[in-house]
């Protein structure tokens, strides 16, 4: 019995040092999770992506899981994700969109192909002593570009944790992919396009890196550089 209620709390305790993006968030208002995000194979264990060459580096979506809605959101618009339970790890955030082919919806599609592009990064803090990114968010947002033209779109948020990265393998990707319908906009196609798995390679020096010691001087994100209207 004891044996076993500890094992219980282990897997709690690692469980909530983890975290998923179950929720959207648009219009002013947090949606129920995966109403309108594909619902991911770590919903229940929060566990991350190691692998960058598994197909899992698209969505992380669970092939059995329901359906999930599309949202209408305006170009220039702020969407947003809730964390579960919060960013706990070093590392950064990026956001990527991808438009969803003609034939096709954001609901029945996962993205495969080189039509991922990145739309917003964000960089570390390096001193003399650490490099550090934000940290402890529950809600994380981004603005979708006013200039990309109206459809629906793969919305993919993810963060990579870096604190056991000074190995092969050792970096954590958490993501999700929200279902959006971007309305208004204009006809500025997203480039450059990537490719999920394809776009990260497990030695690039952003997912390869030892953040403690000798301390970084500068940081490179993973992946293509960031789209601008």
């Amino acid at each position: 019995m004891q044996l076993t209620t500890a094992l219980l709390l282990l897997s709690a305790s690692l469980a909530s040092a983890h975290y998923t993006f179950p929720g959207l968030i648009f219009n002013g208002a947090v949606s129920a999770d995966w109403q309108y995000v594909k619902m991911t194979t770590n919903k229940y264990s929060h566990g991350p992506v190691t692998d960058v060459n598994s197909n899992d580096l698209r969505c992380y979506k669970d092939p059995a899981a329901p359906i999930a809605s599309t949202a209408n959101v305006a170009a220039g618009s702020q969407v947003g994700f809730r964390v579960d339970t919060s960013i706990s790890h070093p590392g950064p955030l990026l956001f990527y969109l991808a438009k969803v082919p003609s034939g096709r919806t954001a609901a029945n599609w996962d993205g495969d192909g080189a039509v991922w592009f990145k739309i917003w990064e964000n960089q570390p803090t390096i001193t003399s002593s650490s490099i550090s990114w934000p940290s402890g968010q529950t809600q994380v947002f981004v603005t979708i570009p006013s200039c990309i033209p109206a459809g629906e779109y793969l919305l993919r948020v993810e963060h990579i944790a870096l604190h056991s990265a000074g190995s092969s393998g050792g970096a954590q990707i958490y993501l999700a992919c929200g279902q959006i319908n971007v309305t208004g906009g204009g006809s500025k196609a997203g480039t450059p396009l990537v490719s999920f798995p394809g776009a990260y390679r497990a030695t690039d020096p952003g997912l390869l890196i030892n953040i403690y010691w000798p301390i970084p001087t500068s940081y490179t994100n993973p992946g293509p550089r960031v789209f601008t209207c």
